[in-house]
């Protein structure tokens, strides 16, 4: 297991206030500088800070804002991940903390839907989640289609032959969640600043970054957990190691007073071999479908973010076999956002190769959300000398200019 060492929780102050986040006109030294308030960058200067760091944290837009790959409403928390323990057991420890965190600053921002995997003829990667799961000591159940149909009815089993359900995962509510952490880290005395950060230049030690405004802010280690904007600041190494891509969501209505598509009736679902995945109603937004096959290049700062003809037709005709009732449902809300790709999945965890105290952390590949805390941990107990070394999946050298996609 990669997470670290398992660091104590202990309790913090409560502040459950909804409050605009401010920009901070202190000190421009610090111990550590993170670039980036997405959920790898807001539990990273949340760690550092609980070991008493003095961090700042700095976002362009804002924690969850809509271009992040951490914004939305809501990102699947599951514990299958093939026969990839590595992730499965890292998925298990970022839900305690997700849940020890939301009930230390009392807020529900997980809700246990269940994670079923739809599991066609042939298909090898739900079959190895078990035998994962079954090792690692996670709960599971293998039902029988027949099972599947008397607990969720309204689920069509077009091509499935059986299937896996995670009772325990389900959904994190990602903008909130991510915005109590940076909000928590920023109560903890974390300071933060709403603005662009320049490109560094040089090599060696980097003794300080520039904001777009003019202010130099130096520290004596820099992290740089900006998503998708990663390769814009660091082009000469990552421009064709991480690849944004374009991705397409979109929200069905069920008809009104129908119970049968909202939680506990109707749980979140994979379907591996169709390259699908499904949310239930949670809050009225609507039942979530999306295709989780990568899409075009995108831009995240300049990218169109309205979805296509041919996204929502694709979308429709899956809908029509998983559930057939809802084939004509209204379309209630779409979104578009982005995978930050690396080559094959990997996270990027690794110091950068022309500076020795700038670290680069990224490429959540489209299953990184869940991770957040435990890449908190990693970070942040390698910045502090608790632990060494990098795993080797997420060094640098690991990642390759052509991208074959092998985590999912």
């Amino acid at each position: 297991m990669w997470a670290g060492p398992q660091l104590t929780l202990v309790s913090s102050r409560v502040d459950n206030v909804s409050r605009p986040m401010q920009v901070s006109s202190r000190q421009n030294t610090c111990d550590v500088t993170v670039v980036g308030a997405g959920v790898f960058g807001a539990w990273i200067a949340y760690q550092l800070r609980r070991s008493g760091k003095h961090v700042i944290l700095i976002d362009a837009h804002g924690p969850g804002h809509s271009r992040s790959s951490s914004g939305g409403e809501s990102r699947i928390i599951r514990m299958g991940y093939g026969a990839d323990e590595i992730y499965a057991r890292s998925a298990q420890r970022a839900l305690r903390l997700w849940q020890e965190f939301f009930a230390r600053i009392n807020e529900a921002h997980f809700r246990q839907t269940g994670v079923l995997w739809l599991a066609h003829e042939e298909d090898p990667y739900p079959v190895k989640c078990g035998e994962t799961l079954q090792r690692v000591g996670i709960p599971f159940e293998k039902l029988t289609t027949s099972d599947v149909h008397q607990r969720f009815p309204q689920i069509g089993l077009d091509r499935i032959s059986w299937a896996l359900l995670e009772p325990e995962s389900g959904i994190i509510m990602a903008r909130r969640a991510v915005q109590a952490v940076a909000r928590e880290a920023i109560n903890n005395g974390v300071e933060y600043l709403q603005v662009a950060v320049q490109p560094p230049n040089g090599k060696g030690k980097l003794t300080n970054i520039t904001t777009t405004n003019g202010r130099r802010i130096s520290a004596a280690t820099y992290v740089f957990a900006c998503g998708p904007w990663l390769p814009k600041m660091f082009p000469g190494v990552l421009a064709d190691r991480i690849l944004p891509t374009r991705q397409e969501v979109f929200f069905f209505g069920a008809p009104a007073g129908d119970c049968r598509f909202t939680v506990p009736a109707l749980p979140t679902w994979i379907d591996f071999k169709d390259e699908a995945y499904g949310l239930p109603d949670l809050e009225g937004r609507g039942v979530k479908i999306a295709i989780d096959r990568h899409g075009p290049r995108f831009d995240p700062e300049r990218g169109n973010r309205v979805v296509t003809a041919e996204g929502l037709l694709e979308v429709r005709q899956y809908l029509a076999r998983r559930l057939p009732e809802l084939k004509n449902a209204p379309v209630t809300e779409t979104r578009v956002c982005q995978y930050e790709n690396t080559s094959n999945g990997d996270f990027l965890i690794d110091l950068h190769p022309d500076f020795e105290n700038v670290w680069l952390v990224g490429g959540g590949s489209g299953h990184g959300f869940k991770h957040g805390p435990v890449v908190g941990e990693y970070v942040a107990a390698r910045i502090e000398g608790k632990s060494e070394g990098i795993e080797p999946r997420f060094g640098l050298v690991s990642k390759a200019g052509e991208h074959r996609r092998s985590v999912y």
